[in-house]
């Protein structure tokens, strides 16, 4: 069990980094065509942070538990 608690733990800020990092790329893009690539990999990420968060809502797991608050 413990190694599906650090799983998890571990995670929860790679995707929020992967995220963050997403943005900053798409903020950054040399023309509309790869801004639009980059906007479609940024909603990706974020969908993927909001199923965590629904999960984690759902089994009573606490954000911060997954570094996710």
């Amino acid at each position: 069990m413990e190694k599906y608690r650090n799983f998890l733990y571990d995670l929860g800020p790679i995707l929020k980094k992967r995220a963050l990092e997403a943005k900053d790329e798409r903020d950054t893009a040399a023309d509309e065509v790869e801004r639009e690539y980059l906007s479609g990999r940024l909603m990706a990420f974020n969908e993927v942070l909001s199923i965590v968060q629904q999960q984690a809502k759902a089994f009573a797991i606490p954000l911060d538990e997954l570094r996710l608050e």
